[in-house]
C-alpha cells in the first residue's frame, strides 16, 4: 500500500439543498493505520487535516514499528464530508492514533452515532484501545482491515475476528483506504449496521 498515492476526487461537491440528515462518524485506529488517508479519499470537500511533520522529539514516544517511512502525524483530528444520497450526509472525524493524543478521543466520541475501526494486521495490538473505548461508550462500530502492499501474512477476516475477540454481530470488511469506492463501501457498511441496530431496537419497544 505504501507505494501508491490516495485516489482523490477530481472535484469538490457542494452540500445538496435536499440534505436533511447529518450523521457524525469517527474513524479510529492505531498510529499510521490509514485514518487520514481514508478521510481524504472519500471526502467530497477539501478535508481539514491537522498533520505535522514528525521530529526527533517523538523518538521513543511514538511507536513507529511497521511504519518507519511515515513522516507526518495527525495532532488533533481530520475532518471530511460525504453525501451517501440526496438526503443523508456523513461528517467524518479521524482521530489521532498515538497514545499521547488519546485524551482527545472522548471529546470526538461526543454525539457520534457510529465508528470505523481501521486495522493494520502488521500492528494488530494497536486496535485494542480503539475497540475498548468504543465498547465503553456504547458506540456501534464496524472493523475495516486496511490491506497494505507489504503485508505478507494476509490473515482472513475470520482469523482477525478471532484475534480481536470480536463478537459475531460486529461487521468486518476488507478495504484499501486510498481508494474512494473502497472507503465508501466501508461507510455504507457502517450505515447499514446502524440501521439494523435501530430497526432491532424499535422491534423490542
Amino acid at each position: 500500500m505504501d507505494s501508491a498515492t490516495s485516489e482523490l476526487p477530481t472535484h469538490r461537491t457542494p452540500l445538496r439543498d435536499t440534505a436533511e440528515t447529518g450523521l457524525k462518524i469517527v474513524v479510529v485506529g492505531g498510529f499510521g493505520v490509514g485514518k487520514t488517508t481514508l478521510v481524504r479519499s472519500v471526502s467530497e470537500i477539501r478535508p481539514l487535516n491537522t498533520e505535522e511533520v514528525m521530529t526527533q522529539a517523538g523518538v521513543g514516544v511514538d511507536e513507529t514499528d511497521g511504519v518507519a517511512a511515515k513522516t507526518t502525524t495527525t495532532v488533533a483530528f481530520d475532518f471530511g464530508r460525504i453525501s451517501l444520497n440526496d438526503r443523508m450526509v456523513l461528517y467524518l472525524f479521524g482521530a489521532p492514533g498515538q497514545e499521547r493524543f488519546w485524551f482527545l478521543w472522548d471529546r470526538l466520541f461526543s454525539g457520534t452515532l457510529g465508528a470505523v475501526v481501521l486495522v493494520d494486521t502488521r500492528r494488530m495490538d494497536d486496535s485494542w484501545y480503539a475497540i475498548d473505548r468504543l465498547e465503553h461508550h456504547g458506540t456501534p462500530f464496524v472493523v475495516a482491515v486496511n490491506r497494505f502492499d507489504d503485508d505478507g501474512a494476509r490473515y482472513s477476516l475470520e482469523e482477525i475476528r478471532q484475534a480481536l475477540a470480536l463478537p459475531a454481530h460486529v461487521p468486518m470488511v476488507d478495504c484499501d483506504a486510498r481508494v474512494r469506492a473502497s472507503g465508501k463501501d466501508v461507510l455504507i457498511t457502517l450505515v447499514n449496521h446502524l440501521h439494523d441496530l435501530a430497526t432491532a431496537k424499535e422491534a423490542t419497544l
